[in-house]
């Protein structure tokens, strides 16, 4: 094959310009949308979101994409979430919630291999995880279990995960500012870091990010 037939491949990526549209969700928020490949959330893959703390915004970035996989009848796992999700809040923001499926893994040890289950099962549209530990290899086990289960893992994270090395597929960044929330895309397929998006302070929280709730009752601020 010589070089003018390669690059008339749709699926070569060349520097400079974003690769081919892949099968994606929209965020609802058209300013990141414009950021990333295929114009959303990648399906079969992972996304990290990072953030300092629970309550900076990160709920209310998925929100809109749950409820619309809610609608399409996919479950919606939850993997040892840090509350229990606060089912007033997520029927607010769209959520179906005969959709929405809790796993509490027995052991601490679990955890990590029911998110891995979870996302190989091709049953779920998303699957939401907070994992506290996890090595590179161990991600790479659950990008290729989203793969074949063609399923949107979320994994939630601490911000000090930004220096090491992830084979996720889009890793994100999410920081409260003083009129909104920040978001840096810190990975992407076919593409550098960007950003900051900023999205409005209002918007964000009106996604439910009040969708947690402490067993005593308490949320944990901007959830």
């Amino acid at each position: 094959m010589n070089l003018d037939h390669l690059l008339q491949r749709p699926d070569l990526w060349r520097g400079g310009r974003m690769p081919p549209a892949t099968d994606s969700l929209p965020t609802g928020y058209p300013e990141l949308d414009g950021l990333l490949p295929g114009g959303g959330w990648p399906r079969g893959a992972l996304t990290e979101i990072l953030t300092s703390r629970e309550g900076v915004g990160a709920l209310g970035l998925v929100m809109p994409a749950l409820a619309r996989l809610s609608r399409d009848r996919r479950w919606l796992a939850w993997v040892s979430p840090p509350y229990i999700p606060y089912a007033p809040a997520l029927a607010s923001a769209g959520v179906d919630l005969s959709r929405v499926l809790l796993v509490h893994p027995r052991a601490g040890s679990d955890g990590l291999w029911a998110v891995e289950q979870t996302l190989r099962s091709g049953t779920c549209g998303a699957v939401l995880a907070w994992p506290a530990a996890g090595d590179s290899r161990t991600l790479r086990r659950l990008q290729l279990a989203a793969e074949a289960g063609r399923t949107w893992g979320v994994l939630f994270r601490s911000e000090r995960m930004a220096e090491r090395p992830s084979p996720a597929a889009l890793r994100l960044q999410v920081t409260p500012e003083r009129d909104g929330t920040a978001v840096r895309i810190l990975k992407r397929r076919g593409g550098w870091a960007a950003g900051p998006v900023y999205l409005d302070a209002d918007h964000v929280v009106a996604q439910c990010e009040s969708a947690l709730v402490a067993p005593g009752g308490i949320r944990p601020g901007r959830a």
